[in-house]
């Protein structure tokens, strides 16, 4: 990308930087063409669209997708903005693309923070049913900070917890609000938010997917933990849930048929190359031990797992999983399961070059959404929004074994 481009687009993007006194806001008028599809619903198969493409805006790399659908159905994708390279420290910005038609097209981006040079990224965002307003967790740390620095408590700062709120379909956000005295503890090091998206369960419990290292790590140590917060305040406080680990971090919650609670965890046990879980049954209070799913491949990496629907009658509820199913990171599939996440029957691969996270959403009509990092060289070249109908998962016939 040219010198002035960057410049011209980074000119653009402080125009839009959210501080710390303001809220943003804006509609959907004057729709990004690059976010419109061909095609005008996926009635059959899948219908792929380029939300976020490397280089362009202002920015260098976009990464680490978040997807939720408002109580209106207006689909909100975030990210982050890296500014400078791909890595996961420097300035690094929070973004959001907003959509009224299902996600056929997008509004332009929108900055919901940028704290000049600092992180700020790990978008966990969560729709509360009763009122409709989104809550968006976030964490945050200096620039000049890295996650081995963090670990390892010789960084400047530390690692961060805050929340933003939007009550208006997430046209305008609130100045982000630090949680972190009631969310990480003391003697925590890192910590992420998500990333990925938040539950909140029947009895209006809602619960955050989190994960954080003990502090004073040596330099190469792994030593991670998963665990969730959770607000039965409709987010106004937050307390510490369970913890499941080691060897395991960033993570996502479904709710069970029967009310229990299960954790889908990144996992780095090395003679383990499958998803961790873990089930809680007093509402993510505590977890029961981990368990690995011997279908779901991992290459040590970010996973999405969302209820698609409840079981009704006869028919049995059905839960959606997302992952790049292999031993490295590629090949981005979507699956099936329709007896509560023990099995997955069916499955449908999205893109078979590099891929990495991905987050899913479901429309009030059923249509599936699955906000995704691709390319064809490494996997942080963009992030495709795919839209695809429940009928054409279903079709798909389980992956292959593992390469």
């Amino acid at each position: 990308m040219s010198t002035s481009r960057l410049y011209a687009g980074r000119l653009a993007r402080n125009l839009a930087v959210f501080c710390a006194a303001w809220a943003i806001g804006w509609g959907n008028a004057g729709s990004d063409p690059r976010a419109a599809e061909t095609a005008a619903a996926p009635a059959e198969g899948v219908v792929q669209s380029d939300l976020f493409v490397a280089g362009q805006d202002g920015y260098h790399t976009y990464r680490i997708p978040s997807l939720i659908v408002t109580r209106s159905g207006t689909v909100l994708a975030f990210c982050e903005g890296r500014v400078n390279g791909q890595g996961d420290s420097g300035d690094i910005d929070l973004l959001v693309k907003r959509s009224e038609d299902g996600g056929r097209t997008f509004a332009e981006q929108r900055v919901i923070w940028n704290d000049q040079g600092n992180t700020c990224g790990n978008p966990c965002p969560v729709v509360v049913r009763e009122t409709g307003e989104i809550l968006l967790l976030l964490t945050h740390n200096l620039g000049g900070d890295n996650e081995r620095d963090i670990k390892a408590k010789t960084s400047q700062g530390t690692r961060t917890v805050w929340i933003s709120k939007s009550s208006d379909d997430g046209r305008t956000w609130s100045a982000p609000t630090e949680i972190t005295n009631e969310t990480k503890k003391p003697d925590w090091a890192w910590y992420a938010t998500g990333p990925g998206a938040g539950i909140q369960l029947r009895d209006g419990r809602i619960i955050i997917p989190c994960s954080y290292t003990p502090g004073g790590q040596a330099p190469g140590v792994r030593v991670y933990y998963s665990h969730v917060i959770y607000s039965d305040s409709r987010g106004e406080h937050w307390k510490i849930g369970g913890e499941v680990g080691p060897d395991c971090n960033e993570c996502e919650a479904v709710e069970l048929a029967d009310g229990a609670v299960m954790l889908n965890m990144r996992n780095y046990a090395p003679s383990q190359r499958r998803r961790a879980v873990a089930v809680s049954r007093d509402r993510g209070e505590t977890f029961g031990p981990i368990e690995h799913d011997s279908t779901l491949i991992e290459p040590i990496c970010q996973a999405s797992i969302r209820r698609y629907s409840m079981p009704e009658g006869d028919r049995p509820g059905r839960i959606l999983f997302s992952n790049p199913a292999s031993r490295k990171r590629e090949k981005l599939t979507v699956r099936l399961s329709l007896d509560e996440a023990k099995s997955w029957p069916a499955a449908q691969v999205l893109h078979h070059g590099p891929a990495a996270y991905s987050c899913l959403a479901v429309l009030s009509d059923g249509t599936v959404l699955c906000l995704y990092e691709r390319g064809e060289k490494n996997p942080y070249e963009r992030i495709t929004l795919a839209r695809f109908g429940i009928g054409w998962l279903e079709s798909g016939r389980p992956d292959q074994p593992m390469k």
